[in-house]
């Protein structure tokens, strides 16, 4: 077997398992009601088990992504899906709503470390900077199909057999990634000098694993956690319930703790001038926004049809298909345009794209039909997400020396589930404002879209890097010189590649240009 049909196959691999753990999140939306009635749930636990796995799974990838920096991206990949499977297990069979919950939980433990390790496995199979943005482009709408398919497929499950049966899915994938987890490549951990970055010597010659700073997990973890259920209840409690306020200034003062921290840590969870990069921290913004955006739109409909409108379980889901389809067909361009016209253009498209389908879906009213109504935002939404997340996954993990892959990774997936947290949050509570429910699904809607046409403004303005049909990255890695590699004229004989070393302060920053005529 040749060495690029290994790579094709670990990538597909690797890509199930990422659409697969977003998949793992949406699996409960629609069935929630059914699986209420049979565990007797009363709301606010309908509310804690909605969001338990998106609690530990973002509140856990930064320190996901350290281990994966630590150890490698096979060995932490193993450890989240091996976790995964078990608490899938264990969600298939609970017998009450305690175990359900505290399984949940453990499921998004498993994500947060198998996500960012999925992405450090990628940079080792497309180690070629070339190559490996071509790759993330692919990755980047991997999620936005995870989700989809999670919706759609939970409706027909849970009415024709049972919502338990959902979970066999998460099942089977980490079962068979952990068997075809040695066909990987090795992983080559990071390693930093022992005696810590020396401007005038340079390296030591002696190096060490980063440590894993647990104080930093620690005050990351609760901080997002606490912030993120905050904003959770909100949307069942209102901004003035003490369940609500505690948790939320809890969180705040946690991840301020936490910021303050890593400026005195050596080795910190998140280097304070990793997101001051302004691509990079414009990427975060689109992918908070674009996933914000998605995911208001599956709730809020799933709620207009089911509760409004009277369909099934079953009904709504189908509802979804066309979406599903629109997501599949623009999946497959988002990789070959960004490649061809760079991660801005394309990011900017596609968050101007789904800001006119969300735009669309804001005419929403009490007797709004399905082909008229509400299928062209359904086919708009998917369309602009497709572009927007390949296009912002490429600016995100750009220019990241290949042993910060777990932290960019884990950062990316952060704000891809923070995102819908907070975004929900906000436009639920405006939503709220409205006489009519109706008519506060409307106004969601409308806001949605508006800070999604705003975020394609600030991403339009980015500069680009590189030349025509090339994408250079830029980004800020931590090391000891500046290294500015320009490859210039090349033909079908010759390539000329000039490389210009300084010696600098452990804040200098790697960039990297790339042009080709």
């Amino acid at each position: 077997m040749s060495v690029t049909t290994t790579a094709r196959g670990s990538f597909a691999l690797l890509g199930v398992v990422q659409a697969v753990l977003i998949f793992t999140i949406m699996i409960l939306t629609v069935p929630l009601p059914l699986v209420a009635r049979e565990l007797g749930l009363g709301p606010s636990d309908v509310l804690l088990l909605s969001a338990a796995y998106g609690l530990s799974f973002a509140a856990l990838l930064l320190l996901g992504g350290r281990l994966t920096d630590r150890h490698g991206g096979r060995p932490v990949l193993r450890w989240g899906l091996a976790l995964l499977a078990a608490a899938s297990v264990a969600c298939a069979l609970a017998p009450d709503y305690p175990v359900l919950l505290a399984s949940r939980f453990v499921q998004g433990a498993g994500a947060a470390l198998a996500a960012p390790a999925a992405v450090a496995v990628v940079r080792r199979l497309h180690p070629e900077p070339a190559a490996y943005r071509r790759a993330m482009a692919t990755w980047g709408g991997l999620s936005v199909l995870g989700a989809t398919a999670g919706s759609v497929v939970s409706g027909p499950v849970s009415a024709v057999v049972s919502w338990r049966w959902l979970f066999a899915v998460p099942v089977a994938v980490a079962l068979v990634g952990l068997l075809r987890s040695g066909t990987l490549p090795e992983p080559v951990p990071a390693a930093v000098p022992a005696s810590g970055p020396d401007p005038d010597r340079g390296p030591a010659p002696a190096s060490r694993r980063p440590a894993l700073d647990l104080r930093g997990a620690f005050l990351a973890t609760t901080g997002v956690c606490a912030a993120s259920y905050a904003l959770v209840a909100s949307t069942e409690h209102g901004w003035s319930s003490p369940g609500v306020l505690a948790p939320f200034a809890g969180g705040v003062l946690l991840l301020l703790a936490f910021a303050a921290a890593e400026r005195r840590t050596v080795d910190p969870l998140l280097p304070p001038g990793f997101l001051t990069d302004r691509r990079r921290a414009t990427a975060l913004v689109a992918v908070m926004a674009t996933s914000a955006g998605t995911a208001l739109a599956f709730v809020l409909l799933s709620l207009y049809l089911q509760q409004l409108r009277g369909w099934s379980a079953a009904d709504t889901s189908a509802a979804f298909v066309p979406y599903a389809v629109a997501l599949l067909l623009s999946g497959r361009l988002a990789g070959p345009l960004t490649a061809r016209y760079g991660p801005v253009p394309v990011t900017a498209a596609g968050l101007a794209l789904e800001a006119a389908g969300l735009a669309l879906l804001a005419g929403l009213d009490p007797a709004s039909g399905y082909p008229a109504g509400l299928l062209p935002g359904l086919l708009l939404l998917p369309a602009g997400a497709a572009a927007s997340f390949a296009g912002a996954a490429v600016l995100a993990t750009g220019g990241v020396a290949p042993e910060r892959t777990g932290l960019a990774a884990g950062v990316l997936n952060t704000a891809m589930e923070l995102g819908p947290t907070a975004g929900l949050a906000a436009l639920m509570a405006l939503a709220a404002t409205r006489p009519t429910v109706v008519g506060g699904y409307a106004a969601a809607f409308a806001a949605a879209a508006a800070g999604l046409a705003l975020t394609a403004v600030a991403v339009a303005v980015l500069p680009r890097a590189g030349a025509t049909g090339v994408t250079g990255a830029t980004g800020e890695v931590t090391t000891e010189t500046i290294a500015e590699t320009t490859i210039t004229t090349t033909t079908k004989s010759t390539t000329k590649t000039t490389t210009k070393s300084t010696t600098h302060t452990p804040e200098c920053t790697t960039r990297t240009k790339e042009f080709s005529s």
